[in-house]
């Protein structure tokens, strides 16, 4: 089934399709291959000084769907400052839960960059994103570390 994208924002790691729900972001795909258009300037404009300044904080709506332990995950993430990191087993131990439902939380997460699941890595390596260990869309998690000045060793996934 295809997303209607409210927006389509051509950024530095591709388009990202965002999906709202009465002016609320619910979705944000990366790498979408649909032009991009201008519906709602403040999410466009928002992203692009987060591009430009990784140190920006959103002050977007989100309203993402997910279980109520997601809903957990997903809003201690927006803590997290942009160049800082937490492994999957010290946010795990803040939410009193396991390293492993933190890290499937992560990978459910319908908005990253907005939500930064990003900033979650695991112990050993970096951990995957978006389900994925290595490839284009593992590359993501590495540029948007890079781009928030994380300085830990990044090639070990």
């Amino acid at each position: 089934m295809k997303n209607t994208y409210s927006q389509i924002i051509k950024t530095p790691l591709g388009n990202i399709g965002i999906v709202t729900q009465d002016k609320t972001i619910t979705k944000v795909d990366t790498l979408v291959t649909e032009k991009s258009n201008n519906t709602n300037n403040d999410i466009e404009q928002q992203l692009k000084n987060y591009f430009q300044n990784p140190k920006h904080k959103f002050t977007l709506k989100t309203k993402p769907h997910g279980t109520p332990f997601q809903q957990r995950v997903w809003q201690a993430l927006t803590i997290i400052p942009s160049g800082k990191t937490l492994t999957y087993g010290e946010l795990a131990k803040k939410l009193n839960s396991s390293p492993r439902a933190v890290g499937q939380a992560c990978r459910h997460n319908p908005i990253p960059i907005i939500i930064p699941c990003h900033r979650v890595v695991g112990a050993a390596s970096i951990g995957g994103y978006a389900g994925k260990s290595q490839g284009e869309i593992a590359n993501i998690k590495i540029w948007l570390l890079k781009h928030e000045g994380f300085t830990r060793r990044l090639d070990d996934k």
